[in-house]
């Protein structure tokens, strides 16, 4: 601690104590680090985060906090995420064009975001959430952090469930008590996130304890937890059986971290056949479901994000909901000419699509080959179809989506994590380079920051509502790109899974 300020490093006070941020080239101050709980570790490790005790001096807030990465889907990550050692991993970064407390009623509109993973990895460090180009645009921006994989989010007897959701929402408490003194107003607070960062603000935007921490909401790419309990106590035996310690929360404490994210990732990242039908008959297991995320335990998380938006909860909240065209097709069009030797019908059918559903999907995408088809329909699965289906639940209230469709240069597809650099606007970036290639057109990033600026500035992103029949979806393009048709595939898998419910059968299709 120091005590000693100057205008390159600012300092701003937070109810804990004094923080110093670094003062940008660019205007823009970035306080780095900020803890908004004590470290979760010894005995804090598997409970509800304790809140941060105050601290004597001024806090250095010009580095990172701790975000060791905790691998599995790190190692194939798209966003570039570094992994910074320690044990004070429940930070925020608060990036401001103003640190100077906010008056009354004056305070800038604040973008809070959550980092995706998987719910197991993923870093509130990455550059691509650098909150400079909101900043820019008159928006103070917050990336938080939370425990990931089993210490968030697995299932102990004896110990408090959801705590990576309970971190999340003391996060959003701090920003509650604290963002007026970095010129943000908390009374227009928006939560967004991508990939499981998206299904965290789904399942905020149910969640009843939540919903007055914020105002508005976004959804990128979003997969919610939803974990029933029983499978989450599934995981648990499994893992302790392999551990070989009781599925105890004294049994878990005797674990290095470390040694149970092995086990993760023994239990979560499947091997297995590569030959192309074996791959996909190994696809009939897609549900739309990760391993580790909010377990829906009657409790914090009261019942899954659908079945809250039919008791109407987060109705009250505007949502902007956007996803890509392929999401997660990379494994797919990767290997193409080893897919081509199988008809795109018969591929939607190994993986479990009946025969005249398979023939309805393939025909939204007439000439494509059957690997661009296999991987939309994973993307589907796991994403795309929940879009059209949040629409209708949401009836009446106030709804937007999009659908980014612009193809990296590199994969040659619209893939999981491309729209986040566009976002936050960072194509200088010079990862944004190795994954979309030299090129990625800057008018496209306008176009989609600008949206998002708009929305948490005004509640709308500048098109018109989506309807609950999926029309008025705004599509993202480059400029003078053929006119796509938005969520078309999707469209047939939601209104497949509707008419499966409405005929009280359990579907033969993960859909």
């Amino acid at each position: 601690m120091t005590t000693d300020s100057s205008p390159e490093q600012p300092i701003a006070q937070t109810t804990s104590g004094a923080v110093r941020g670094t003062r940008r080239a660019d205007g823009s101050v970035a306080f780095l680090g900020i803890p908004f709980a004590e470290p979760p570790t010894g005995a804090r490790r598997f409970q509800a985060p304790e809140p941060k005790g105050p601290w004597d001096g001024v806090l250095d807030a010009t580095a990172y906090g701790a975000t060791p990465q905790r691998k599995a889907l790190a190692e194939i990550t798209t966003i570039p995420e570094p992994s910074i050692p320690g044990d004070s991993t429940l930070n925020v970064n608060v990036f401001t064009p103003d640190p100077a407390p906010a008056s009354e009623g004056a305070g800038l509109p604040v973008l809070v975001w959550i980092h995706g993973g998987g719910f197991i990895a993923g870093s509130p460090a990455s550059p691509w959430y650098d909150g400079r180009a909101f900043n820019r645009d008159g928006v103070v921006t917050v990336s938080v952090s939370y425990r990931l994989g089993f210490d968030g989010f697995g299932w102990l007897p004896d110990a408090p469930a959801n705590r990576g959701v309970l971190d999340w929402i003391l996060a959003l408490e701090w920003v509650r008590d604290n963002i007026a003194a970095f010129g943000g107003d908390p009374r227009r607070v928006t939560i967004a996130g991508q990939s499981a960062g998206g299904g965290s603000v789904m399942t905020l935007l149910t969640v009843p304890s939540a919903r007055h921490l914020f105002h508005r909401a976004i959804s990128v790419s979003g997969v919610p937890g939803d974990v029933p309990l029983h499978d989450a106590q599934a995981l648990t035996a499994r893992l302790a059986e392999h551990l070989g310690v009781p599925a105890t929360l004294a049994g878990f404490a005797s674990v290095s971290e470390a040694t149970l994210i092995e086990a993760q990732r023994f239990e979560l990242v499947p091997g297995g056949a590569t030959d192309p039908e074996s791959v996909l008959r190994g696809m009939t297991t897609m549900n739309g479901r990760l391993g580790l995320g909010p377990i829906v335990d009657g409790e914090l998380v009261v019942d899954t994000v659908e079945a809250g938006m039919i008791a109407g909860r987060g109705a009250d909240k505007p949502l902007l909901v956007s996803a890509t065209r392929e999401e997660f097709a990379g494994f797919f069009t990767g290997r193409l000419d080893d897919f081509d030797a199988v008809a795109p019908t018969r591929a939607l059918e190994l993986m479990g699509v009946p025969e005249p559903l398979a023939e309805a999907y393939v025909a939204t995408q007439p000439g494509e080959r059957t690997g661009v088809v296999a991987g939309r329909f994973v993307s589907d699965v796991m994403f795309r179809e929940r879009v059209i289906r949040w629409l209708a639940l949401r009836d009446d209230a106030e709804t937007w989506v999009s659908d980014f469709v612009w193809r990296s240069a590199v994969s040659g597809i619209a893939e999981h994590c491309l729209d986040v650099p566009f976002i936050f606007d960072v194509l200088d970036d010079p990862d944004v380079t190795r994954v979309a290639g030299p090129h990625a057109p800057q008018e496209l990033a306008d176009r989609i920051h600008g949206a998002v600026v708009a929305f948490v500035r005004d509640g709308s992103p500048g098109w018109s509502r989506s309807d609950r029949d999926a029309s008025g979806i705004e599509v993202f393009d480059a400029a003078g790109a053929p006119p796509v048709e938005p969520f078309a595939s999707a469209r047939v898998l939601a209104a497949a899974k509707r008419l499966a419910e409405a005929a009280s059968t359990t579907p033969s299709t993960p859909v």
